[in-house]
């Protein structure tokens, strides 16, 4: 059985970019549709495909964050104007942003919780592509993936979350190591010795 050096590399050392960190520059039409793609090919018990998907790029991400910045200024009516136009240029941060929302069905035999994993698999699978790719990219759930009117204008239905906000851009650097857990601290071994 041979193996895949490359793929494990970039398994070993795949690290998220903090969006705050990337440049802008936007993704080809290609780069995108390879990356929502690797999402599909996620386990998905059922075929249920319990998730969707809402692309930012061009100025879809500032439209969208009139969106933001309206919804923030609606919980934060104090806030300083410098923070309503970081939230209104959130988006632009980005050459490209993904929403990927979990959208579980109910089914006799597959439990919500299950097709809730699915949409996280669909996330990871997205940052592996993009980090294939070599851009920079960070999953992010910040206040507004549970705000009640980004979720709204976001379309969600009953039983609807955002799995995460997935930002994909221009690596600006090479992101440093963080530490990680522990190896022997996380893993057991059942019935070893």
């Amino acid at each position: 059985m041979s193996s895949d050096s490359a793929t494990l590399e970039l398994l070993a050392k795949r690290r998220s970019i903090k969006a705050v960190d990337m440049g802008s520059a936007p993704l080809s039409a290609e780069q995108i549709d390879t990356i929502l793609r690797a999402g599909l090919r996620v386990p998905d018990h059922g075929k249920l495909a319990p998730w969707r998907f809402v692309v930012f790029a061009g100025e879809g991400r500032g439209r969208f964050g009139q969106v933001l910045e309206a919804a923030y200024a609606k919980t934060f009516p104090d806030a300083a104007p410098s923070s309503y136009a970081f939230e209104r240029g959130r988006f632009e941060r980005a050459g490209a942003v993904i929403a990927v929302i979990s959208a579980p069905r109910l089914h006799p035999k597959i439990p919500v919780w299950e097709q809730q994993l699915s949409a996280g698999a669909v996330c990871q699978n997205m940052l592996i592509a993009g980090t294939a790719l070599g851009l920079a990219c960070q999953w992010l759930t910040e206040w507004y993936a549970f705000d009640a009117d980004v979720q709204a204008a976001l379309g969600l239905g009953d039983g609807e979350q955002i799995a995460g906000f997935l930002y994909f851009g221009s690596r600006l650097q090479e992101p440093d190591e963080r530490d990680r857990p522990d190896f022997d601290a996380v893993v057991s071994w059942y019935g070893r010795e």
